[in-house]
């Protein structure tokens, strides 16, 4: 590594953020970014590790010690360049990635990893700034077409792949625009909607075609899809939300946090939203469950007004730190507070949903229980706690089966994913990736899986692939 005692010699330092009370009253994003210097003292931090761990926690695989040393040495070109050899889209990552691979640094066992996260997004955001990014179109057409079903990372980054060593590729999206659910469930103040709009402008340039307003299943024919294509892939996401089944669920004002976030993302986007209108202005606000979905509820709901927001989670509360010889370098279960979380929200852990309380079949609040560690009911511990806007956050179960997969009858696996060998799924020159085929997971899985199943279709098409797995 360029500084070999940096390690030693700097401390941490993250992005800050805004103050929640200006931050709060727009969706804007508002991490603020570190200046150069501080970047490249901070990429002098990576260390000669030997075995580097970060690796095992990066699932686009990125060169994470490489590129640090290259932000260190002040080649951010080139930094920018080995960023991109694994990963498609790291201005995406570097905003909303959880960042495995910093729990998994070396220096993470002192709870002072690097801040990889950091620096891949500035390297990012500085080769959109310098103009290093730039269409790479295919020299030459291999005369072979290719459907994409779904425009999310995981179909994103197949189809920037597969252009790229001259397949035609056809991408079809439900919504108005491209992005999946990164343009339609991230909150904008997570990640503005323009990073995906210059992306599609590269892809398009690159030869990939979007058709949108094209929801396959439904305005278009999937068995068409495949008369047409050489290959299908279905990456349409893991969208079948996990419900609550308690008396009062069918209440006004009980709504799947989905609902509710893609409304506010297509009201920012002057796009007209389906559905009822749903809106936490001088709400009590509660949110059933304790993930990342949860949380972009709390921040959207801070956002557009709410009096109070309270978070229900029905696990116990996680350790605030955790044993390192036990977890390290895997991802640690561990208390964590969101950005949104810190604006102001009630968080109450091991509590179950009993019931919603109801009055002229509208939610006013809802019936409690406490648990214990085994997830058991304790005995006279019943509460109660207002609420008349409830948005359900518990997950998602499996990929919608309506349309499409019926149509289709492709094969699904216990969980009811579709089932894959490898990435080809039980009918010939179709395939699945992302979500749709893992269940549901992150950007970052997504974005290899859509790398992945690049290369099992450009075999499938050609009989080998220079594409990386």
């Amino acid at each position: 590594m360029g500084k070999i005692t940096g390690f030693m010699e700097i401390d941490r330092q993250e992005r800050k953020y805004l103050p929640a009370s200006d931050r709060i009253r727009n969706f804007l994003e508002f991490t603020i970014p570190l200046g150069e210097e501080a970047l490249r003292m901070q990429a002098a931090r990576c260390m000669d590790c030997g075995i580097p761990y970060c690796h095992s926690g990066c699932p686009v695989n990125n060169q994470i010690p490489d590129w640090n040393d290259l932000v260190y040495k002040e080649d951010w070109r080139a930094a920018a360049r080995d960023l991109h050899s694994t990963n498609n889209f790291p201005e995406f990552t570097g905003r909303i990635c959880p960042a495995p691979c910093e729990a998994a640094c070396t220096l993470n066992i002192e709870d002072q990893p690097v801040t990889i996260k950091t620096i891949e997004c500035a390297i990012a955001d500085r080769a959109w700034k310098e103009g290093w990014i730039v269409p790479e179109p295919a020299e030459t057409s291999s005369g072979k077409s290719v459907a994409i079903v779904g425009s999310g990372p995981a179909g994103l980054a197949c189809a920037q792949q597969l252009a790229r060593v001259g397949h035609k590729v056809h991408v079809f999206e439900k919504n108005a625009a491209p992005g999946g659910l990164l343009r339609y469930g991230i909150p904008d103040f997570k990640m503005e909607k323009s990073h995906i709009d210059r992306r599609i402008e590269q892809m398009r340039a690159e030869g990939v075609e979007f058709h949108c307003n094209a929801h396959v299943g439904k305005s278009v024919d999937v068995e068409e899809l495949r008369r047409k294509h050489d290959a299908l892939v279905l990456a349409g996401g893991c969208e079948h939300p996990r419900d609550l089944d308690v008396s009062g669920r069918d209440a006004k004002g009980v709504y799947f946090a989905m609902e509710f976030l893609t409304q506010q993302n297509h009201r920012l986007a002057g796009e007209a939203a389906a559905g009822k209108e749903i809106s936490a202005a001088g709400k009590d606000v509660v949110v059933i469950g304790g993930g990342d979905t949860g949380s972009d509820c709390i921040g959207t709901s801070f956002r557009q007004g709410a009096l109070s927001v309270h978070q229900l989670e029905i696990l116990p509360i996680p350790p605030e730190r955790e044993n390192k010889m036990l977890t390290w370098p895997d991802w640690p279960m561990k208390l964590r507070t969101s950005s949104s979380q810190a604006e102001g929200a009630e968080r109450s852990f091991a509590v179950a949903t009993r019931a919603f309380d109801v009055a002229d079949g509208k939610v006013r609040g809802l019936k409690c229980i406490r648990l214990d560690e085994n997830l058991k009911e304790i005995a006279k511990s019943d509460f109660w706690i207002r609420g008349d806007l409830v948005l359900l956050a518990m997950g998602f179960v499996h990929p919608v089966f309506a349309g499409m997969l019926e149509g289709l009858g492709v094969k699904l696996d216990g969980r009811g994913n579709v089932a894959a060998d490898g990435y080809a799924t039980s009918l010939d020159g179709v395939f699945a990736a992302g979500d749709m085929r893992r269940g549901q997971s992150l950007v970052v899985w997504a974005i290899h899986e859509g790398r992945g199943v690049a290369h099992a279709v450009d075999v499938w098409l050609r009989g080998e692939s220079d594409l990386p797995k």
